[in-house]
């Protein structure tokens, strides 16, 4: 009752209620910096902790200078500067430093802790607050009052921060800013309730009062602006996390080249889309997997700025074809995805209609325009699989299917495609095991001199004997082994074992032995040649190496880097495979090439396709012109020879001449052999 009684007959009441909006403005925002500073870390963390400090500090001095200027003792009074300014730096240093103790999470009461020292510190800023108001009388402290004044403040500030930390929601934040102004109230008015004024009649100057009213406006409105200040650096900063975030999560979740859905994304909807088919009977949910067909050929012929160009070109394609209730990403590269949630089978047919439409569309890149085509592979949940993994398996499993298949561009998935991947993954493991167990081993077939017939060399060709499926053709396996890695490894073994026994023969025979673009890509290939010439002894002239086109386009400048280190050893290098790559002409004028091989399917066509007989004699004309020469593959009939004879070929190679042998057989006579179907024996080992 006194501290009521002190209130309401001793205080300028409006004072006392503009004071009470000081109290709550500053505690809000105080609490709000608080837990901004509390999320942050190192000097970022401080930088928060000052402001909050400043705020709550000047917020309770300025609550604490308008109340006292609301109290009315009935008599006059005086204020001591110094003293008014130190209750200022007490309640700014004592609040930072319980701010600061009561953030550190490594103390296990830290907040409470914290908390009393805010508590202090707002009682010796009052109780400085003071001795710097000079009263004309004499002034009686009740040591009760003060004691339960500065008790009230450690207990209610102790209280405010510790829900404020140990209880982070919205409802706590406000039952801390209810507490810490209870605390400053509590303390303020009890304090005050602890004083008797008796006056002293011949003390009669003093403070104007209406002087004093608007000191204690123009002190609230300097308190507003600091906690505004500290308000709109909370807000600033709100903001900018916001927009970080905002930046942050469209990154995360959307591709940045295209702005469609990413992978992350895509799972995240597939996964809600199959949930919403559980619950809604007769529903199925299709995902639908997208690869584009000419992609490398584009970023091949126009660089990778013009690939860039069709990925965006496409995305917006498939944005623009995508109704309600359908989903596009981009997995990445050149792949992309849809979803499809449906009842009717007709609804997916025409999504897939669509797709299929716009993918097989022109794509302009500036003065260049291409079909780039796409492979599309469907599965159906709950049909093709029973989570997202299989489902999505499943889906690329159709896709690789539509894409080794060139009459069809979109195919569904069906359970015998789960029996060849799994095929093809038992294939991959016993490849790995192959050659410390043995199995491989090398034929060769013969190269001859067009003109005289005499030998000019062998081609090492790599054969796999599986000891439970017999012998796998190199077509089968060499995909797989590139895939996998192990390529490397018997790419190592083939050129190793190929040197060691052409090193034994008693002639000087050149081998040829093909490279597979992995090689270049995973391997200091150099390096490894020359480790192997000197381990085996082989000359460096003897050795010729094979590779095709496609394998110098895949990394130009790097593939020909390697191609004149090998070179410099010594070792002839062939272009195989020539006049089925992206740019031969180029290729050949970018690398001197020691020779070069015609591809078999010109030899296939020559004795009914003029066409095939003017390419055969366009590029021995070639050849003759660049002094590089020609070897070609395929001969099979004695008409093919006898037509290379005509156009004057340099060598030639195939089942006619020779067919590949094993390294006892190569040198023993074999019988001509016509008319026998081609199969295709060079292989990248």
């Amino acid at each position: 009752m006194r501290v009521i009684t002190c209130i309401a007959t001793e205080h300028n009441l409006w004072l006392v209620l503009l004071a009470a909006v000081m109290c709550v403005t500053g505690c809000w925002v105080t609490m709000g910096l608080f837990e901004r500073a509390r999320k942050t870390l190192g000097l970022q963390m401080r930088g928060w902790l000052f402001l909050t400090a400043v705020a709550a500090g000047s917020s309770v001095w300025c609550t604490h200078f308008i109340a006292m200027l609301a109290y009315q003792p009935g008599v006059p009074i005086t204020f001591d500067p110094f003293m008014t300014m130190l209750s200022l730096v007490f309640a700014i240093t004592g609040a930072g430093a319980g701010l600061a103790l009561a953030s550190n999470a490594s103390r296990r009461f830290a907040p409470e802790l914290g908390g009393a020292m805010v508590g202090l510190a707002v009682a010796a800023m009052h109780y400085t607050g003071m001795m710097a108001y000079h009263v004309a009388g004499i002034v009686d402290w009740d040591s009760v009052y003060v004691a339960a004044s500065v008790v009230l403040s450690v207990v209610f500030s102790a209280a405010a921060l510790g829900q404020t930390v140990r209880r982070p929601h919205r409802l706590s934040e406000l039952a801390g800013i209810a507490l810490l102004v209870l605390a400053i109230v509590s303390l303020h008015f009890t304090a005050m309730a602890a004083v008797s004024v008796t006056p002293l009649s011949f003390v009669t100057t003093g403070t104007n009062p209406d002087i004093l009213e608007a000191m204690a406006v123009a002190v609230a409105v300097v308190g507003l602006i600091v906690a505004a200040t500290g308000f709109a650096s909370y807000m600033i900063d709100e903001r900018g996390r916001m927009e970080s975030y905002e930046r942050l999560q469209h990154l995360a979740l959307n591709d940045a080249l295209t702005g469609l859905a990413n992978r992350v994304s895509f799972n995240d909807r597939l996964d809600h889309e199959i949930e919403r088919t559980r619950e809604e009977e007769g529903t199925m949910t299709a995902v639908i997997v997208i690869d584009l067909d000419r992609f490398k050929e584009i970023n091949d012929l126009r660089g990778h700025a013009a690939g860039d160009q069709a990925l965006k070109i496409v995305a917006r394609r498939l944005t623009r074809l995508a109704t309600d209730g359908e989903f596009v990403a981009r997995l990445g590269g050149d792949e992309f995805a849809a979803i499809k949630r449906f009842k009717d089978q007709n609804d997916l047919l025409g999504l897939v209609s669509r797709l299929e439409k716009s993918l097989f569309e022109s794509l302009r890149l500036d003065d260049f325009e291409i079909a780039a085509g796409a492979s599309i592979g469907v599965a159906v949940y709950p049909r093709d699989g029973a989570d997202r993994e299989r489902l999505v398996s499943n889906a690329d499993l159709a896709m690789y299917r539509a894409k080794n298949d060139v009459t069809r561009a979109v195919c569904f998935y069906e359970s015998t495609m789960d029996e060849t991947a799994r095929a093809r993954r038992a294939l991959a493991t016993d490849l790995r095991l192959a050659v410390e167990r043995g199995e491989l081993s090398l034929h060769y077939q013969v190269q001859t001199s067009v003109a005289t017939g005499t030998v000019c060399g062998y081609e090492a060709l790599l054969r796999w004997t599986h000891p439970q499926r017999g012998m796998i053709p190199p077509a089968v396996f060499i995909p797989v082994a590139e895939e996998n890695g192990s390529i490397l490894a018997i790419g190592e073994w083939v050129l190793r074992t190929a040197c060691q026994q052409a090193a034994s023969w008693d002639n000087d025979h050149k081998i040829a032995v093909n490279l597979s673009p992995v090689q270049f890509a995973h391997a200091d290939l150099a390096k490894l040649i020359h480790q192997i010439l000197v381990e085996t002894g082989l000359s460096p002239r003897r050795l010729e190496l094979e590779l095709t086109e496609s394998t110098i386009v895949a990394d130009k400048v790097r593939t020909l880097h390697v191609l004149r280190q090998i070179k410099a050893l010594g070792v002839t290098i062939a272009i195989d495979d020539f006049g089925t790559g992206y740019s031969s002409l180029d290729t050949l004028r970018s690398f001197p090439f020691d020779k070069i091989k015609l591809d078999r399917s010109f030899m296939a066509d020559v004795e009914r396709s003029p066409q095939a007989k003017a390419i055969i004699r366009a590029v021995l004309t070639l050849g003759r012109s660049l002094e590089i020469p020609v070897l070609a593959e395929g001969v099979e009939t004695h008409v093919q020879l006898s037509i290379l004879q005509v156009e004057g070929c340099n060598e030639a190679q195939g089942f006619f001449l020779g067919r590949p042998k094993p390294i006892e057989l190569i040198q023993q006579p074999g019988p001509m052999i016509e008319h026998e179907p081609a199969e295709r024996t060079a292989i990248y080992a």
